[in-house]
C-alpha cells in the first residue's frame, strides 16, 4: 500500500497501514483538542506561579496568593479554641442547675459530651448509653449512687471500687458460696426478690416459699437494699423493686448473684479527664437521662 495514496472517500492521505482491506487514513488532530491542551498548560502555568506547588528539597514554592492550608488549619484551630474558651469558662464557673436552664450552653454539653462518652465511656456502657449485662443503663432513673449531675460527676471522678482514695465502695456477698445461706434459703430469696419487680412472680410461686424469702431477705439483706428493696443510694445498693436490672432479672442470672456475688468496677477519670470534662460528661448524661424513654 503506497503512503501518499489518499483515500477517495475522505480525502485524507493514508497512513501506509492495511488490516484485512481496512486502510489507514492519516486523519489530523481535532482543533478542539488543540484548544484544550492550550488551556491546561496555561492553567497549569497560572496555578504553578500562584498557588503552592514545587517541592524544594525542606521547603516548596509559596505561590504569589501565600495561600498556606497548614496555616488556614491552624488559624481554624485557634478560633475553635477561642470559641470554646468562651463557653468553657460559662460551664466551669456556672452551676449544673444555671447551665442546665441555659438553652445554648446546653447545646454544647450535648454536642461535646457525646463526643467524650464515645471515646471514653461507650466500650462499657454501649454507644447508645443502654449498657450491657454487667453494665448499667444509663439511660434509666435507676442510678446506685444518685442521678443528679453533681453525684454523677463524683462517680466519674471517683469511679467505683477503684485505686482512687476516695473511690466508692460496694460489694455484693456471695451468700451461697461462702456458706452463709443454704440453697433452699437461697431460692427463696430470689424467688421473693423477683416478686419485688415482678408481682405475677409473687402468683405463680407458692406463699410460704415468698414468706420464707422475705424472711431471708429481713435477715440478711435488709441491711443493704432497705426493708422495702428499694436500694439505698449511700451504699450504692440497687433498688430491687424496678425493672433495671444490671445483670440480669431472670430467675437463674438473680440465683448467681446471691449465690456468687457481685462486685461491679468503674475506673476513676479524674486524671485522664479535666473538671470540665467530667462535668460536661455529668449534665450529658443526666439531660440524656431524661430524654430517653
Amino acid at each position: 500500500m503506497a503512503v501518499n495514496e489518499r483515500d477517495p472517500y475522505t480525502g485524507y492521505m493514508t497512513a501506509g497501514h492495511e488490516w484485512n482491506g481496512i486502510k489507514e487514513l492519516n486523519t489530523p488532530v481535532p482543533r478542539p483538542v488543540y484548544f484544550f491542551l492550550i488551556v491546561t498548560a496555561l492553567f497549569a502555568l497560572v496555578y504553578w506561579i500562584l498557588m503552592p506547588a514545587w517541592p524544594l528539597g525542606v521547603t516548596y514554592t509559596k505561590g504569589l496568593l501565600g495561600n498556606d492550608q497548614r496555616a488556614i488549619v491552624a488559624d481554624s484551630l485557634k478560633q475553635a479554641a477561642l470559641e470554646r474558651g468562651v463557653w468553657a469558662k460559662r460551664i466551669e464557673a456556672g452551676s449544673f442547675k444555671d447551665i442546665q436552664a441555659d438553652p445554648k450552653l446546653m447545646e454544647m454539653v450535648r454536642q461535646t459530651g457525646r463526643t467524650l462518652f464515645g471515646d471514653n465511656c461507650a466500650a462499657c456502657h454501649g454507644s447508645n448509653a443502654q449498657g450491657t449485662k454487667g453494665f448499667p443503663n444509663l439511660t434509666t432513673a435507676s442510678w446506685l449512687w444518685g442521678g443528679d449531675p453533681e453525684s454523677v460527676a463524683e462517680t466519674i471522678r471517683v469511679g467505683i471500687n477503684s485505686a482512687h482514695p476516695k473511690s466508692r465502695i460496694s460489694q455484693m456477698m456471695a451468700f451461697g458460696r461462702d456458706g452463709m445461706l443454704k440453697k433452699d434459703e437461697v431460692d427463696n430469696v430470689v424467688a421473693y426478690v423477683r416478686s419485688l419487680s415482678d408481682p405475677a412472680v409473687a402468683k405463680d410461686v407458692p406463699a410460704p416459699k415468698i414468706e420464707a424469702g422475705k424472711a431471708v431477705f429481713i435477715a440478711n439483706c435488709a441491711s443493704c437494699h432497705g426493708d422495702d428493696g428499694k436500694g439505698k443510694i449511700d451504699l450504692g445498693a440497687p433498688n430491687l423493686s424496678d425493672r433495671f436490672w444490671i445483670y440480669g432479672g431472670d430467675d437463674e442470672s438473680i440465683h448467681a448473684t446471691v449465690w456468687g456475688g457481685r462486685q461491679g468496677q468503674m475506673p476513676s477519670w479524674e486524671g485522664r479527664l479535666s473538671s470540665l470534662d467530667r462535668k460536661i460528661l455529668a449534665l450529658y448524661l443526666f439531660d440524656l437521662r431524661r430524654t430517653e424513654p
